[in-house]
Formats: structure tokens, sequence, C-alpha cells
């Protein structure tokens, strides 16, 4: 990649870091990069009183498209709660503008549309959805995406041409009884026991071994400042992750049941209601061999790695679930990235960034020179 681009992602990769927003929250986000082009010839879309963008360059078929999520997560940093990039979405967005530049400077092809996708709220799990009811891929062809991936799934300068994320669900739940004084605790159901019980069955739950799958409790608050009344109110959450989108069907029964027969026993209501619902990956054969192609062409045989398979889970892949005719895939970009996905210190090799843009780009022409 040029000195120039390369000098450039820099510095667009320390303003995004340093600037994270939540999720729907991220209109400071979207202002910054719609300036970055606002000179160059090219269309800029934005969504109202909505975060995100969509910026096009050329014209005609194939559509090809190139999506990043902006959002940050809200987390403990040093013993104080805030956005915190440390999914790497400033990373993917930083590549993405990476490849608009690169096309713009080296020359769009004759034919063809590029458009990229600049999407809020990947870790809710409903951005994706939102951008699907506002057209976006109505009309695309081809949809590409990407994730920076850890140090135990790929080293610096590997690169995956797919991504098999499992299904991810998120359930709020509330625990709804009567307080009671601390010297009677016959008179009601103490909401923490009852949460502790749920949180036990749920280490109870096992489906099939050979489909990976995951549930705990990440949330649980009950009581108040009076420590002499027995709560009988708690609110709690649960991730939940499978493989598959029938184990986590399988899954979500599971845990239905353990909360009808809590409340039974305890008389008490148990609500659960999914804030969000991230289906497993759809993967597309003929989107897939491009990238391939595009990474041995950019990085070597040797870099290029076979398609990982991760429980973790993204948003991208209801893009294809709502439009089956988009052929889609994920570029999995090793960064030595640690300790973690997540962690509030998450770290990684900078130098991936270049060489992401160098492999997405690659990517793109093809597509267009393929059909």
């Amino acid at each position: 990649m040029e000195t120039t681009i390369t000098n450039k992602l820099e510095e667009v990769f320390r303003h995004l870091h340093q600037h994270p927003e939540i999720s729907w929250e991220e209109h400071n986000t979207t202002q910054y990069i719609k300036s970055l082009f606002e000179s160059y010839d090219c269309t800029i879309n934005t969504f109202g009183d909505n975060p995100g963008l969509v910026i096009e360059v050329g014209e005609g078929k194939p559509v090809v498209a190139l999506r990043a999520d902006i959002d940050a997560l809200w987390q403990e940093v040093d013993g104080t709660f805030q956005a915190n990039h440390s999914c790497g979405h400033d990373a993917h967005m930083t590549i993405v503008i990476g490849s608009i530049l690169s096309l713009l400077e080296n020359g769009v092809p004759d034919e063809g549309t590029f458009r990229f996708i600049f999407q809020p709220a990947e870790e809710k799990g409903t951005g994706a959805l939102a951008l699907v009811e506002e057209g976006i891929i109505d009309d695309v062809d081809y949809l590409y995406g990407m994730h920076l991936r850890p140090i135990q799934e790929l080293r610096n300068g590997q690169f995956a041409p797919a991504i098999r994320h499992g299904a991810a669900r998120f359930v709020e739940g509330h625990i709804r009884g009567d307080d009671a004084h601390g010297a009677r605790p016959h008179l009601n159901a103490n909401a923490i026991q009852v949460g502790t019980e749920f949180f036990q069955h749920l280490n109870n739950i096992h489906l099939d071994p050979m489909i990976p799958y995951s549930v705990k409790m990440t949330s649980f608050q009950a009581g108040g400042k009076s420590f002499n009344i027995i709560p009988g109110n708690a609110t709690f959450a649960i991730d939940m992750r499978a493989q598959t989108n029938e184990g986590m069907d399988i899954l979500m029964k599971k845990v239905e049941g353990i909360a009808y027969m809590l409340s039974t026993y305890h008389n008490v209501d148990i609500d659960l209601n999914i804030g969000a619902n991230i289906a497993a990956a759809v993967i597309n054969d003929e989107a897939t061999a491009i990238m391939h192609e595009a990474i041995v062409e950019t990085v070597g045989e040797a870099n290029t790695k076979p398609m990982i398979t991760t429980t973790g889970g993204d948003d991208f892949h209801f893009y294809t679930i709502k439009r089956p005719q988009v052929k889609a895939t994920m570029l999995a970009v090793g960064c030595d990235l640690e300790p973690g996905l997540h962690h509030p210190k998450m770290t990684f090799n900078h130098d991936s960034i270049p060489a992401a843009v160098d492999v997405i780009t690659t990517a793109l022409r093809k597509t267009v020179k393929k059909k």
C-alpha cells in the first residue's frame, strides 16, 4: 500500500480509537467518516436521526458491498465504565476507509458499484437488521465483512477467507415477587436465592456434545440500601451461544423450562425477554473462493489459512439470512490480538490494517472482474 495512505490510516485509527461511541450513539463517528470523503467523487448517504452511513463509488452492476461495524462496547476500564473499542471495530472502520481510499486514489474499475456500509449497533445485534429495513442491500450481489481474530486463531500476517460464527442470544430476565422483613423469611421467596438456583440449573444444561454451546448468567441485581429487607424482585441477564441455529432453539427451550420450574416452585413470576438474537453464519462458497484467491495473491499461500470456526456471533449474517440472494463472507484478520476480544486492555499489531486493506481491495477488484 502507498505510504501516504498508510500514514493517513494511522491518523484515522488513532482518532476512532480515542473517540469510541456505544451502540446507536455513533453520531460523531458517523460525522467524522463522512468528513473524510466529502471532497471526493463519491456518493454519501446517511440515515436521518440514526447513526451510520453508506459511501458509494463507481456505477452499474455488479454491486459489491463491504461492511464495517462502528460501535464500541460499554465496559469497565481501570475502574471506570466507559465506551471502549475492545472488539476491534475501530480497526474494521479503518480497513474499510483504507479500501475506499485505495480505490479512489488508484482508479475505480469502469464497471461495478462499490458500496461501503458503516453499520451501527453490531454489539446490540440490531444494526444489520435496521439497515436491511433501509433497503441498502436489496440490489447487492456480493457482500464482504471482516473481523480481527485472537492470536490463538491466527498470527499477524495470516488471513482466512471465512468465519463460521455461531448463534448468540442475549436474554433479559425479571424475577417478580414481594419483599419481606429480614426476620420473616417464610413470608416471601428471596429473589437472590431464586437467581442462585437459576444460575445452578444453567450449569446443568447438556446438549449434543458435537455442537459447541454455552449458557451463562452475566448480570444479576437485587436488593437495595436497606439490608434488613429480603428482596422479592431481581433482574438478570443470560448470554447464550450455540454453533447452529437448531442448537440455539434447543438451548432456549431448556432456559425457558428452568424459568417455568422455578416460577412454579417458588410462586413468583419469572419473565424472559430476548434483547438480541444473532443467527449463525450462512457462508457462500463463491464469495469465499474469491476472498481465498485475494489472500493468496496478496500475502501468499503460506499465510492463507482455512475458515475459522468460532462460537462468537456477529449480526453481519442477518444480511444473508434476510436477503438470501446476497453472496457473502467475512475475512478473518490475523493480527496477534491478545489477551482476547472484549478484554478492556485488548491490543493487536496495527501492521495488520494496511495488509487487510490490500487483501480486501484485491477481493473487491476480483469480484467485479469475475462478474
